[in-house]
């Protein structure tokens, strides 16, 4: 019996030294996650204002949310934007720029480095630089425009313009995106390359059969990755708003700055902040946070089906 029971000591041990490598990952996901989510969810039912005690609603929160919220939709829509548009520029161009870089041997280091540098340069930094870029007036885009005979447009200033003008910084700063691309891209083996060629596959088809299957959890990792950014896109279009109407805009005087121009930068996640940190609706902040959760589970989840047929286990 005794015998036994040193077997059964002994087999638990290496259980409960998993347990304890993984605890502090464990507790960071229960303190960060699941009782954020949890508090969330729950002050999404009540009336809260951070000073009195919440009080319980029910679905108020959620009918104002889908009834009478003013500008939720517009918000949901500029966020879907840089979803749809946003996501796919900066991956094509990244993608596009390592097929050139694997393909160009003379001074590649220096071209790495050119186009990751941007990467590197703080948000907030990048918006503030590029909106004196193309400032409609005095920018040294429209001036250089203007020698060629056409007429700028007004960028950040302009409802039409001011997302397109995001994208450009998005593809000036993908250089993150573009490196695990290139890895990826030099991670193929040449013999498959070389065997399509004995087949008489053509480039395009070397591409499509052989190089996309081969990076297609690269391809996935950045689109994932790519689609949660977007839609808790927040600092670079806060920071284009506010310098390009030239004003500050803190606590209430928020909702009155963000999205300049005419709400065109006004995003899912700008309208969270103005309603639960500038009108103090901690409560219908927490029902917006919540179905923001709730989309953003249900676009990756349809979007990892989608992608499932160009794993290279399907593709092969």
């Amino acid at each position: 019996m005794t015998v036994l029971e040193n077997r059964g000591r002994r087999s638990r041990r290496p259980q409960w030294f998993i347990l304890a490598m993984l605890g502090p990952a464990i507790a960071g996901l229960v303190i960060f996650f699941v009782y954020p989510l949890v508090a969330s969810i729950f002050y999404s039912f009540t009336r809260f204002d951070l000073v009195s005690p919440p009080e319980f609603i029910g679905l108020r929160n959620y009918e104002y949310l889908f009834t009478k919220d003013p500008k939720v939709w517009i918000a949901a829509g500029n966020t879907l934007w840089f979803v749809v548009v946003l996501v796919p520029v900066r991956i094509l161009t990244a993608l596009g720029v390592a097929f050139l870089l694997v393909r160009v041997r003379a001074a590649s280091g220096f071209w790495r480095t050119v186009f990751y540098l941007p990467a590197l340069v703080p948000s907030v930094a990048g918006v503030v630089a590029f909106v004196f870029l193309f400032n409609p007036g005095t920018g040294p885009v429209n001036l250089i425009l203007k020698t060629f005979g056409i007429q700028g447009p007004l960028w950040f200033n302009d409802p039409a313009w001011s997302k397109p003008s995001l994208v450009l910084l998005g593809i000036w700063v993908m250089g993150d995106i573009m490196i695990i691309f290139l890895a990826g891209l030099l991670d193929v083996p040449q013999e498959q390359y070389e065997a399509a060629s004995l087949d008489g596959a053509r480039s395009w088809q070397k591409g499509w059969y052989v190089t996309l299957p081969a990076i297609s959890p690269v391809l996935v990792f950045a689109v994932v990755t790519g689609v949660i950014a977007a839609l808790q896109y927040f600092t670079e279009a806060a920071v284009a708003s506010t310098v390009a109407s030239g004003k500050a805009g803190v606590g209430e005087g928020a909702s009155a700055i963000l999205g300049y121009p005419d709400n065109s930068l006004l995003t899912y996640t700008q309208w969270l902040y103005v309603r639960g940190f500038g009108n103090y609706q901690l409560g219908y902040a927490s029902a917006l946070a919540v179905l923001l959760f709730v989309v953003a589970a249900l676009f990756l989840v349809v979007l990892m089906r989608r992608v499932k047929a160009f794993t290279p286990e399907e593709a092969s």
